[in-house]
């Protein structure tokens, strides 16, 4: 399934991330904090258990997580997504995975994988900002199964037609949520209209 955000805060903090004219700082702000908007709706299915609570004038019934949480940023431009649902979800595990693409053939190349011995959570979020031609998204959660991920979640911000139908394809189990779905890839494998390169956009080193 695909989950395209109709949020109204999140098309306004896409339309400002797009801008040309965002620098760096405004531009790593609008990634959590759409990253936050985004989480929000990525998790509405999550599991919780009913507790008591004391509040200052009697008991009351409450809810707790009841499931686990593990963000995996994809190395670099993911990064920028883990703050906002940190915040969150403050008891969520964060892992690393350095994927890149070859930029004469577009594949993933991976080059980190920080992954504990075996999963200590029952959901996973992939965090990265763009889905393009599908390589990394697709690499990540190969990764993320064969280590034992249960359920496996993708969160970005852009997609692309072709990185949607390359990851439905290879793991049609996976949910992608995106804040927006663009019209196509450029011949060198960057989304139209997009946003640039959000590593770069992030960093400063575009």
């Amino acid at each position: 399934m695909v989950y395209e955000s109709q949020h109204p805060l999140v098309k306004h903090k896409l339309t400002l991330l797009r801008d040309k004219r965002t620098k760096a700082k405004k531009f790593r702000e609008l990634i959590r904090e759409l990253a936050m908007l985004l989480c929000y709706e990525a998790t509405a299915d999550l599991g919780v258990t009913e507790i008591q609570v004391e509040t200052p004038m009697e008991t009351a019934v409450g809810y707790d997580l009841a499931e686990k949480v593990g963000l995996v940023p994809v190395l670099r431009a993911g990064l920028g997504m883990v703050d906002g649902i940190w915040e969150m979800m403050p008891g969520a595990e964060v892992w690393h995975i350095g994927l890149y693409r070859d930029e004469k053939t577009l594949k993933p190349v991976s080059y980190y994988n920080r992954l504990p011995t075996s999963p200590t959570v029952e959901v996973c979020l992939v965090l990265d900002p763009m889905l393009a031609t599908g390589g990394s998204a697709v690499a990540t959660v190969d990764i993320l199964k064969r280590w034992g991920a249960k359920r496996v979640k993708f969160v970005g911000i852009l997609a692309a037609p072709t990185g949607i139908q390359r990851l439905q394809e290879a793991h049609p189990d996976v949910p992608i949520h995106i804040a927006k779905i663009d019209q196509r890839l450029n011949d060198v494998g960057f989304i139209l209209p997009g946003l640039g390169d959000a590593g770069d956009r992030q960093f400063g080193t575009g």
